[in-house]
Formats: C-alpha cells, sequence, structure tokens
C-alpha cells in the first residue's frame, strides 16, 4: 500500500535496502510487504521514541506517526539521539519527521505537534494498527491504555528510571491491558522523580529498541509478544527478568476516557531522595529467613478484592498502594518491612517511597514477583490469580 509494487515483484533498491530482512525465513518478501503495508503510532519523540522511530522506519513500517507537543532542547542530546544539535529549538516531530524521512525515503512520516489528550486520542490512535508509548509518564499512560482498549488496539509500554527499564505489550490478542498489572494510577508521591532522578543515557536505547522489536513481531505475526510478562531491566547489574500478570477479573471494561493527571514527584533534596533504595527479597529467601526467627512487618498493598481471594499468611497490615501516604503512619519505622502485592511492581513503588520519604531503624523490603512468584516458588496452594 505504502510505496510496494505488485506482489509478484520487489525492486531492486527494495531488495538491497531489506536485503538482511528478506534473508530470514520469519520475515522475506511477504514479511517484508506486511511491514510496508502496516502503521504504528509512536507517542512522544524523547528518550524512548528515539529509537524506536530510527528502528522502525529503518524496517520499512511504511506508515509512522509521531505525536509530541515539545521542542528539542540540548539537554535532551544526552539520550534522545534522534535528534542533534542543529535540531534544537525545532519542535521534535519536525526533527523527528526530517531525520526518519532521510534514512528512510520509502515511507511515509506523518507528525502531530500536539499533546496526546482525551480530546483527541481516539480519532489519533484509531488511524494506526499499533501504538508505541514513548511518553514516560502516568497521565498519558493510562490514556493510551484506555483508549487501545475502546479501540481494540495492541500497544507496547516502555519506562525508565534511572537505571531501570521496564517493557510491556498490552491489548494483543486477547491479552491483558495496563489497568490489569497497574489498575490505578499513584498520588504524585509514589511517582517517579522525572528531572531530577536522572536516567543513564544509553538505557532509553535499550528500552525503546526492545519496545520497537515488540511492534515489529506484532506486524509480522511471529515470536513471543511481551504479553502477560513485565520486562524489567537493570542496566547496572545488566540482568533481565520477567514478572507474570494476568486479566484482573474484577476490573470494568474501560468503555470511555478519562482524564487522568499524575505529575512526578518533585523533591527538594534530590541528594536525599537517592540516598538508599528499596531491597529486594525473593518468596524462598523470605520464607528461609522467617522460618529462622526474622519476624519482618508484612505489609500487603493490594485492593481489597484481592485480598479476599488469597493473602500470605502472617500478612501484619493492608493498605491499598494508592493509600500508603496517607497511612505510613501505621507502619512501624523500628522494624523491618516486607512489601507485598501480586506481581512485585505495585509493592516496589510503595517500598520505594518508604525508602525515601522517611527516616526508619528497620530495613525495607519488595517482595520479588509477588503472591504470583510465591505460589511458584513456596507455597503452590496459594492462589495465581
Amino acid at each position: 500500500m505504502l510505496g510496494w509494487p505488485p506482489r509478484s515483484a520487489v525492486s531492486d533498491e527494495q531488495g538491497a535496502r531489506y536485503a538482511r530482512h528478506l534473508t530470514l525465513p520469519e520475515v522475506g518478501p511477504e514479511g517484508q510487504r506486511l511491514l510496508g503495508e502496516a502503521s504504528v503510532l509512536v507517542v512522544g519523540a524523547g528518550g524512548l521514541g528515539s529509537p524506536a522511530l530510527l528502528y522502525l522506519a529503518a524496517a520499512g513500517i511504511g506508515q509512522i506517526g509521531v505525536i509530541d507537543d515539545d521542542s528539542v532542547d540540548i539537554s535532551n542530546l544526552q539520550r534522545q539521539v534522534l535528534h542533534d544539535t542543529a535540531s534544537v529549538g525545532d519542535a521534535k516531530v519536525v526533527s523527528a519527521r526530517r531525520r526518519l524521512t532521510e534514512l528512510n525515503p520509502e515511507i511515509v512520516v506523518e507528525a502531530h505537534e500536539a499533546r496526546l489528550g482525551v480530546d483527541n486520542a481516539l480519532g489519533l490512535i484509531g488511524e494506526y494498527d499499533v501504538v508505541i508509548d514513548g511518553s514516560d509518564n502516568f497521565s498519558t499512560r493510562y490514556l493510551i491504555g484506555d483508549a487501545c482498549e475502546i479501540l481494540g488496539r495492541p500497544w507496547v509500554f516502555g519506562s525508565i528510571h534511572r537505571f531501570e527499564g521496564q517493557v510491556a505489550t498490552f491489548n494483543f490478542d486477547g491479552s491483558p491491558n495496563y489497568r490489569d498489572l497497574f489498575p490505578e494510577a499513584p498520588p504524585a508521591e509514589l511517582a517517579p522523580n522525572c528531572a531530577e532522578a536522572g536516567v543513564l543515557g544509553v538505557l532509553p536505547g535499550i528500552v525503546g529498541s526492545i519496545q520497537a522489536t515488540e511492534a515489529i513481531k506484532i506486524v509480522l505475526g511471529i515470536g513471543e509478544p511481551l504479553i502477560g510478562r513485565l520486562l524489567v531491566i537493570d542496566a547496572l547489574g545488566m540482568r533481565m527478568r520477567s514478572l507474570s500478570y494476568s486479566h484482573d477479573p474484577s476490573r470494568p471494561t474501560v468503555t470511555e476516557l478519562s482524564e487522568h493527571t499524575v505529575e512526578c514527584s518533585s523533591q527538594a533534596d534530590v541528594i536525599e531522595e537517592l540516598r538508599s533504595e528499596m531491597l529486594e527479597i525473593s518468596p524462598a529467601d523470605y520464607a528461609e529467613r522467617v522460618g529462622s526467627g526474622w519476624t519482618p512487618f508484612l505489609l500487603d498493598v493490594r485492593r481489597a478484592d484481592e485480598e479476599r481471594l488469597t493473602s500470605l499468611e502472617g500478612t501484619s497490615l493492608r493498605i491499598q498502594h494508592n493509600s500508603v501516604p496517607q497511612r505510613s503512619d501505621e507502619i512501624p519505622r523500628g522494624r523491618d518491612v516486607v512489601v507485598y502485592c501480586r506481581t512485585g511492581v505495585r509493592s516496589a513503588a510503595v517500598a520505594r517511597y518508604l525508602v525515601t520519604s522517611r527516616d526508619s531503624e528497620g530495613r525495607v523490603y519488595n517482595l520479588s514477583g509477588g503472591i504470583h512468584e510465591w505460589s511458584d516458588t513456596v507455597d503452590s496452594s496459594v492462589i495465581k490469580y
């Protein structure tokens, strides 16, 4: 549809440009044709959007949309490799379109100089086959997830914070959606700090490239997309782990969009905020230490309906994760605290908040993998849901 000849022919230029794809049995001429006929919307032309856009264009995605309302600043260039010094001051979508069409003049790049919002999300997302989230902020992420659920569009989530990245694919082929993993937006106190905390410059390149890979796999129908799995990347330790999650049967289906206003938390003293990180403890290690006499305060940060399904023995208190800032005085400061949830994602945010927001004599641990990993490695009678 977009630049591809009839099925019986592939031009010499296309054959040369995509030669490494054409020799892959999983791609080949027909797969390359699918890429050329596909459309992908990338929300954000910043750190995550930069590598995703470059690799989508190089791969031959025929129609690429990019939406962003920001301009290129010199501080962006440390990680937003789509732009260069000469682009400083230009609209990011203009800079992106210029760079991508230089890279691959056969594709169509549509620049939307706007902010994705309730007023334009359904109309814009509805024009594309796949969406990549390069916004790296909660408000836009929930909006994308809700719009894609309403429209039945798959989308690829990406997140970066300091030295850690996360990637997952949602709403594809009956898979869970963003709200199944993160039911509600966190309060500002639990939202990762945006500018002050910083990010390792190469990390968005890793995460954004994985996002592009997921989009290409979806278009081609190959491999195993990250559905029901949250990929967590630790750049300092150079480790990756996968956290499993599933549909939340109690979650209502999204039928309309609503505004989500979650701003990044701001701390006056960045050094104090980052002075220490929460610790991780596996369910197996936790069970072993408790068996040896350790008596931590076990905090459940799931919802009440989740607690009714199952809980861990010895739970001291349940506070829904987004209520922790208001009820943190109920959590003792003189004992070790272990925080858990279904998959270890919400609990990690709470544990990090407890470490950075208050002084404590005890240590704060996140139970990695949550109830799912507990069921897999410690006690299979604990229900996975």
